[in-house]
Formats: C-alpha cells, sequence, structure tokens
C-alpha cells in the first residue's frame, strides 16, 4: 500500500466518522420530537483499480418500524371512534339525570307522584292544588330541555363534522405537497428524511380522523387507502365537501332532505351502511351520533312523551273528557297526533285550563278539566284516577322499549337504563382502546432514538475519528522523514 493510498483511506474515514458523528447529534437533539425517524448512515467499502481506496458513505436512512406505526394509528382511530361515542352518551345520561338528583327525569316523576296524592288527600287545598299543577309544568319543561339537550348534541356533531372535514381536507393537500417536494429531493439525489418526519405527523392527523393504511410509492412518495377501501390520496389528495346546518331539530334527517351526506370528489357518502370509505375513526363516530345514536336517543324520549299524554287523555280517568280532547299534558296545547310523534317530548305542555299561568284554574285538577264549575271542594275520586293513571302498567306505543307493561317511572328508569348500559360499553371501549394505544405508543417509543444507544455509538465514533486521525499523523511523519532524506 502507498502512502498516498494510506492517506486517503484515513481521509475518507475521517470523513465517515465526521458525517456518523452528525447523524448521532441529530438523533440525540431529536430524541424526543414527534414524528422523527431514526437516521443511520449507511456505508460500504470504496475501491479503485480494484484497490481497496477507504470508505465510501452511501447516505443517510430514516428508520421506522412501520407495523408498529401502522398499528398505532389504527388505536388512533379506534379510541377517537370510542371516545366520541362515550361523550355522547354521558351528555345525554346528565341530561336524563340520576335518580335521586334534583332536575331528573325520575325525580320530577316522582315528584309529580307525591302532589297528586298530597292533593288528593286534600282536595279543597288550592294550595295543594297549585303545587300539583307546578309538578306536572316541571315534569313537561324536564322532557322539553331533555329533547333540546339530544337535539344541542346532534348540532355539535355536525359542527365538529365540519371542523374535522376541515382538517382533513387541509392534511391531505399538505401530504400531496410533501410528497411532490419529496419526489424532487430523491430525484435529485438530495436529502429528504425531514419531509418524511413532517409528512408522517399529517397521517397521524389524518388516521385519528379517518382510519388510513399507507402504501409505498416511488421516489419516496406514499398513497392513503382508508380501512373502507377510499382512496384518500394517490399523487393527487381527495377533496371532501360537508355543508353542515345552523340548527338541528328532531324531523331534520339526511333522508329527508334536512341534513347533508359528505361528499368525497363529488360522490355522496353514506355513512350509515357497514361498508364506506369513512369507516372507523372520530368522523364516522360523530355522523353516527348525528344521524342514528340521537335520532333513536329522540324517539325514545318522544315515546316518553306519548305515554305521558296518553295517559291522562284516556276518559275513563277524567270523565269530563269528550273523546280527542287534549288531557292533563298536550302537544304544543292540542290534543297529540300519532303522526306528529317526532320531536313530542319539545313540544309537551301541560293543558292550558289547568294553569293559572295560561289563564287556567288549578281546581279543574280536581273537578275535571272539562268541568264548568269546581264542584264539591272534597271530592278526590280524579285526583286518585290522575295518580292511578300515572302508576298503572301499560306498553308504551312506540320507541325502542320492549312490550313489557310498565308504570310511568319504571318507563323512564327504562330510559336511563339504556343510556346508561350503551355509555359504560361506551367507557369499556375507551378503556381498551386507551390501553391498547398506550401500549403501542410505548412500543414505537422503544423503536424510536435510544440515547443510551447513540452515545455508545459516539464512544465508537470517536475511537475511529482518534484512530484515523492517527493515520494521518504517521503518514505525515513519514512524508517528514522522507524530506529529510
Amino acid at each position: 500500500m502507498s502512502v498516498t493510498t494510506a492517506l486517503n483511506n484515513a481521509l475518507s474515514g475521517l470523513t465517515a466518522a465526521s458525517k456518523a458523528a452528525s447523524v448521532v447529534s441529530a438523533n440525540i437533539a431529536n430524541a424526543n420530537t414527534e414524528g422523527y425517524g431514526v437516521r443511520e448512515m449507511e456505508l460500504s467499502s470504496a475501491s479503485l483499480g480494484g484497490q481497496g481506496a477507504g470508505v465510501r458513505v452511501d447516505g443517510v436512512s430514516r428508520s421506522v418500524d412501520e407495523r408498529v406505526l401502522a398499528d398505532r394509528r389504527a388505536a388512533d382511530a379506534a379510541f377517537a371512534n370510542a371516545a366520541t361515542q362515550a361523550s355522547y352518551y354521558a351528555s345525554i345520561e346528565a341530561a336524563i339525570g340520576l335518580p335521586g338528583d334534583a332536575g331528573s327525569l325520575s325525580s320530577e316523576l316522582a315528584k309529580f307522584d307525591a302532589a297528586l296524592i298530597e292533593a288528593a288527600s286534600r282536595p279543597d287545598s288550592d294550595a295543594r292544588l297549585s303545587s300539583a299543577v307546578a309538578a306536572a309544568d316541571s315534569l313537561a319543561i324536564t322532557l322539553r330541555d331533555l329533547s333540546d339537550g339530544i337535539q344541542a348534541e346532534r348540532l355539535e356533531a355536525e359542527k365538529q363534522i365540519a371542523s374535522q372535514v376541515d382538517v382533513l381536507n387541509t392534511s391531505l393537500s399538505q401530504i400531496e405537497d410533501l410528497n411532490k417536494e419529496i419526489q424532487r429531493q430523491v430525484s435529485n439525489g438530495n436529502d429528504a428524511l425531514a419531509l418524511m418526519d413532517q409528512r408522517q405527523l399529517l397521517i397521524d392527523q389524518v388516521a385519528s380522523i379517518v382510519p388510513v393504511n399507507v402504501v409505498d410509492r416511488d421516489f419516496g412518495q406514499v398513497a392513503l387507502i382508508s380501512d373502507g377501501g377510499g382512496v384518500l390520496l394517490d399523487g393527487r389528495a381527495a377533496e371532501f365537501v360537508f355543508e353542515d346546518v345552523g340548527a338541528i331539530v328532531p324531523d331534520m334527517t339526511v333522508e329527508g332532505g334536512g341534513l347533508n351526506y359528505i361528499e368525497m370528489n363529488g360522490n355522496p357518502v353514506d355513512t350509515s351502511t357497514s361498508i364506506n370509505p369513512l369507516k372507523g375513526g372520530s368522523l364516522e363516530a360523530l355522523f353516527e351520533v348525528r344521524d342514528e345514536l340521537a335520532v333513536s336517543a329522540q324517539q325514545d324520549v318522544d315515546a316518553v312523551a306519548r305515554d305521558l299524554i296518553e295517559r291522562f287523555a284516556d276518559p275513563a280517568v277524567d270523565p269530563t273528557l269528550a273523546p280527542g280532547d287534549p288531557g292533563l299534558f298536550t302537544d304544543d296545547g292540542t290534543a297529540f297526533d300519532i303522526s306528529m310523534e317526532t320531536g313530542l317530548a319539545g313540544r309537551i305542555s301541560i293543558n292550558a285550563l289547568v294553569d293559572p299561568k295560561q289563564g287556567g284554574e288549578s281546581w279543574r285538577l280536581r273537578a275535571g278539566l272539562g268541568a264548568t264549575s269546581p264542584g264539591e271542594a272534597g271530592a278526590g275520586t280524579i285526583l286518585l284516577s290522575l295518580s292511578d293513571a300515572l302508576n298503572d302498567p301499560r306498553v308504551t306505543s312506540s320507541g325502542s322499549f320492549s312490550s313489557v307493561p310498565r308504570a310511568a317511572s319504571e318507563l323512564a328508569s327504562d330510559f336511563l337504563s339504556k343510556i346508561g348500559t350503551a355509555r359504560q360499553a361506551s367507557d369499556g371501549e375507551v378503556a381498551y382502546t386507551s390501553a391498547k394505544w398506550e401500549a403501542l405508543r410505548t412500543l414505537e417509543l422503544e423503536r424510536g432514538v435510544d440515547t443510551d444507544q447513540e452515545l455508545q455509538k459516539l464512544l465508537v465514533i470517536e475511537d475511529a475519528y482518534a484512530a484515523n486521525a492517527r493515520v494521518i499523523q504517521t503518514v505525515d511523519e513519514m512524508l517528514d522523514l522522507l524530506l529529510r532524506i
């Protein structure tokens, strides 16, 4: 080996060691940087004319465990989906209220029942009659507030859908731009690793909204395919369009034209089907809340309101009522029409004939809604009938309840139980998906930058650098010796 060859080998070794130190320092500096892929230097032996010519730096690669990353993204989507549903159920359960809580549906029914019993024990007491009327009015207000709360959840879901669609469009557009820039840099032989880090963060953002599978393309580009088979990005990004409404009422549905589908590249997407390009993730959960879960809850609370109206509209309970007359509870002041049940809980009110605030008289609760005079002050027959009607077991005419006869209080309890059971199931799913995400996230971080290992590499690099420097020093001494001869 000539002196020149030895010098060239040592110089290439110094260059490689310097580059390796730069890579290690970048890894250590970005140990806590989100989306950062561990950098690894790739080396190969150089040769010239069949003779060894030192070491060649082939480049720096980005190391990411794609399988763990894909699993973690799937866990992101599952957690976002479960958390969205759990949040909805928790809100509805809070709106219904737990038994014993002030203002809960069960408490208002119990308060109304107790007021009727007290009024029946002293039918001549105007104060007790007024208290019973106030309790009935408070019960109707509770049902109206519950209906409004359900529609507020639908509107909130609508707003979040619009917000997430904006994030989805923006992220996909940015990933498309990064794909193009990465392709340009890779084609020119430049380092595009930092751009890939940025792209990974954007893909993570998309994955929690719509779960995606990443497919590698030429020159460092990627395509994004959703779990439902939708092509979110392959060359060009898909475009999503969603127009939110300013207010939602119970009878507004997608099928009826009151609410809008989301469009993907100009085509409406039916998120209610088992297979759709947006399946999984938070976006699908929001559509489920708006179009299915909250709609079902509204149907059930309407069924509770209908049951209450029908219990007191029976002439057998109040003989002064003519067939078709509204009873103690009305549909916004009129008799209930079964074809207008949707949104009934939001319109239920007490009959103006017994409401002093509407010009009525509380004595009609004792004498009957159709009575022309107060009658006997001590007559409590109708009051007892009203109390019995509230507690008589009967099968609901609508809703998703079973055909088991129930008292009004039992129906309210079943409604709460149904929502509570769904909320507990959602909480369990949240706990499971959260634990799965934590485990995968920990594994992902373990596969990331290991600062201890990087420091060990640095020691090796330092030794290599010193060794190559020593070779150069030795060559210098040899050349100096030759020059002095």
